[in-house]
């Protein structure tokens, strides 16, 4: 038994450093600012999910997610967030602001989960609003197992299930839900799953693969996509989501409405 005992905590502790380099590595490359178009440039609708390393020791395992939209039309995004520390201060931890919404958190980069620019975004947006005033937890927060930040990203999720939206492993929190609720969708709504307070569960999706959580850091085996995502360090494969292809869109887009608007001007 003690040598099983100390086998774990090895174990925890080799995922508590490799998470640390990761959380290092990761914030290198300079991602603020680059994932989103420029919403007075851009016309259409846009829905997008980010993350980023935490802060403190939280960093080594843990990262914060958010959820981005922009109405087509409109000269700004809606950024909505839970932050724990802002519970104390407002009594809620619930934060609705219009801001940049790939900015960094914690001098950490952030990283495109979701980019949303489908025909039927603006009325998603609509339910996103209503997920968001619906959120159970706004005036609680546990960074451990959870509520958390990461519990409202999919809670939003499995409310808007056409978005698809498969969280990282390292979005603990995720898989938290109440003693009551042991068994339902999946985040991505895209599967089932079984969670006992976000600390041990298994889910099954078409998004996620197959997910297993041992005291609330999950193991993943993305199989559609040939990916792996492992407790701290994160997704090993192909990203969920290209810059550079989002980027090109949003360029085409735009290009594509400055032309529309020469050829009325020349008529």
């Amino acid at each position: 038994m003690k040598k099983l005992f100390r086998i774990i905590l090895a174990a925890i502790a080799v995922i508590l450093f490799t998470g640390f380099l990761s959380s290092c590595s990761s914030n290198k490359a300079q991602t603020r600012g680059k994932f989103a178009p420029k919403a007075a440039e851009f016309p259409g609708a846009v829905i997008q999910v980010y993350s980023a390393r935490t802060w403190g020791a939280k960093q080594a395992v843990s990262v914060h997610t958010w959820i981005s939209t922009k109405r087509s039309g409109e000269q700004h995004y809606t950024s909505y967030e839970i932050i724990g520390w802002r519970l104390r201060r407002h009594h809620s931890a619930l934060v609705v602001r219009d801001s940049l919404p790939d900015r960094d958190w914690w001098g950490h980069q952030p990283q495109l989960l979701l980019d949303y620019r489908g025909a039927d975004t603006d009325q998603l947006i609509d339910k996103i609003a209503a997920a968001v005033a619906q959120y159970p937890y706004k005036n609680e927060y546990q960074a451990y197992p959870g509520p958390n930040s990461n519990t409202f990203t999919a809670s939003i999720a499995r409310a808007v299930p056409e978005l698809g939206l498969d969280l990282p492993s390292t979005a603990i929190g995720k898989d938290y839900s109440p003693i009551t609720k042991l068994v339902g969708p999946s985040p991505s709504g895209s599967g089932y799953q079984f969670s006992l307070l976000g600390m041990l569960g298994v889910t099954v999706g078409v998004e996620e693969g197959l997910e297993l959580n041992l005291l609330g850091l999950n193991f993943e085996f993305d199989i559609f996509d040939l990916a792996i995502e492992l407790p701290g360090i994160g997704r090993i494969g192909a990203d969920q989501v290209s810059s550079e292809t989002f980027a090109q869109e949003s360029q085409t887009l735009v290009a594509g409405k400055a032309k529309t608007s020469a050829r009325t001007v020349g008529e």
